[in-house]
């Protein structure tokens, strides 16, 4: 094909924070996701950063792909392998 796999990879970053259940949720379901899909990923705790505190403290956890907000609070998965698979 014309396009080289490289081109393809997208950046995947979940926001959250420490003892937080929702975060731990999404966590594993990101984790699964992402290594099915081949797509690699990372954690940042908002409460590390203040602009990102600032920006996303109350609606943690948050999925950025390519640095955009995706989702925040679940992770809605068919949206998700769709913006992955794009």
């Amino acid at each position: 094909m014309w396009w080289q796999a490289d081109e393809m990879r997208h950046e995947v970053t979940l926001l959250v924070r420490s003892d937080c259940h929702a975060c731990a949720a999404a966590r594993a379901d990101l984790a699964r996701i992402c290594a099915e899909l081949g797509v690699p990923w990372q954690t940042s705790d908002v409460d590390a950063d203040p602009s990102l505190r600032a920006e996303y403290g109350d609606r943690v956890p948050v999925i950025l792909v390519d640095g955009q907000e995706h989702s925040c609070w679940t992770v809605r998965e068919a949206r998700l392998r769709a913006a992955l698979t794009r």
